[in-house]
């Protein structure tokens, strides 16, 4: 016998079985009169579920149930859209790149030495890229080629180890001869980085080329550089731990890395460099110039330190700073520092030029840094 409550029911089955709650036209008809007198007396406009959950995430107010590394890469997710491959390119200095002439055996101690899975390939200079070469396609050709030539010896009376004859091998030849060449994107610097992370993965190419408006490039993003947006800097086992370090140059001033620890600055600069409670709350030099201006400064940035000191922001992105520069203030009037010790020198003695960053011939196979006195290795491609 069918039930009678729902054959009587003026309403569809489907109707009991809605995943929300519908209001009624009375309560919308409310709830929008209400809206507009907010944003007629009030000025009040109606925010989205995205600001909302910006909002939250800055605020931390009341119980979100995120925890503190949730909140940091949904933070960095939601800047992710302002974000362009500018932001987050490793710069061209950086860059490690190939000749396509060049060598396989040479490019093999390329790879051992950048520690890089994928490099970029280029013609004359790095602005004529041709693409870019990957070590596992590297690895499958020299091991088709010793397979192949292995096969072709059945009657040696001692096998090759594993089947392989790598004599076959031949390390001369040149990269544009082996076919492993593979192609690359190209995008300019104003690019948004999530147009460039769809595009790397309709493609399954995960290196992208920065070029400017005239063709020459200006850096390479790789999908690693995206995720680090996202989840912070990525270290795997290849990557060198270097310890940040604080180097005193011939000028006077100090050149250090921006991870370098208050205690070791402190300990190398001297003991004028104090920083007072801050070390309470910040455990390197990088935290403690952000938090003496309550900002992340930029590239090029004066930053006035503890005591007679002053601090050059000589290398930063978007999200952190990498490398700066301690020196004793000093009056850029007449270029004369102030509290050097010492005995005075006479007028019109030369003062020592300011140490320059040492630019070194690259080889005729590489694109090299420009910039050998950053204390952090560079990223990985």
């Amino acid at each position: 016998m069918p039930d009678s409550d729902s054959s009587s029911s003026p309403e569809p089955s489907s109707a009991r079985n809605l995943p929300v709650l519908v209001s009624r036209p009375n309560e919308i008809e409310r709830e929008s009169w209400f809206k507009r007198a907010l944003r007629t007396f009030f000025g009040w406009k109606a925010s989205s579920i995205r600001a909302d959950l910006k909002d939250v995430l800055e605020e931390g107010v009341g119980e979100t149930g995120f925890s503190p590394a949730e909140r940091i890469m949904l933070s960095n997710i939601l800047g992710l859209r302002e974000r362009r491959m500018a932001d987050v390119m490793v710069p061209r200095a950086d860059i490690i790149a190939v000749q396509r002439q060049i060598p396989l055996g040479e490019l093999m101690k390329v790879f051992e030495s950048a520690g890089h899975s994928r490099l970029v390939v280029y013609d004359e200079t790095l602005d004529d890229a041709a693409g870019m070469v990957h070590i596992r396609d590297l690895v499958a050709f020299m091991t088709v080629r010793a397979a192949d030539k292995a096969k072709s010896k059945p009657r040696r009376k001692k096998p090759f180890p594993s089947g392989l004859d790598l004599n076959a091998v031949d390390l001369s030849m040149p990269l544009s001869s082996s076919g492993i060449i593979r192609e690359i994107l190209y995008g300019p610097p104003s690019m948004p980085v999530l147009d460039l992370l769809a595009k790397m993965q309709a493609t399954r190419i995960h290196l992208a080329l920065v070029v400017d408006e005239y063709g020459g490039a200006d850096g390479v993003v790789s999908m690693e550089d995206i995720v680090e947006q996202i989840v912070g800097e990525i270290a795997d086992e290849h990557d060198e731990e270097t310890a940040p370090g604080v180097i005193r140059q011939s000028d006077g001033s100090f050149l250090a890395d921006a991870r370098a620890k208050l205690e070791q600055v402190a300990a190398i600069v001297g003991p004028q460099f104090e920083v007072g409670d801050v070390a309470n709350e910040v455990d390197t030099l990088a935290g403690y110039v952000v938090t003496r201006i309550g900002r992340l400064p930029v590239r090029g940035e004066l930053v006035p330190g503890p005591g007679p000191f002053e601090i050059e922001v000589l290398d930063a992105d978007p999200r952190r700073l990498k490398r700066l520069r301690i020196y004793r203030a000093f009056d850029r009037a007449n270029g004369k520092n102030h509290t050097n010790e010492g005995p005075s020198q006479p007028a019109g003695t030369p003062q020592p030029m300011p140490a320059k960053d040492l630019i070194v011939s690259p080889p005729d196979s590489l694109e090299c840094s420009r910039d050998t006195a950053s204390l952090k290795p560079a990223r990985r491609q």
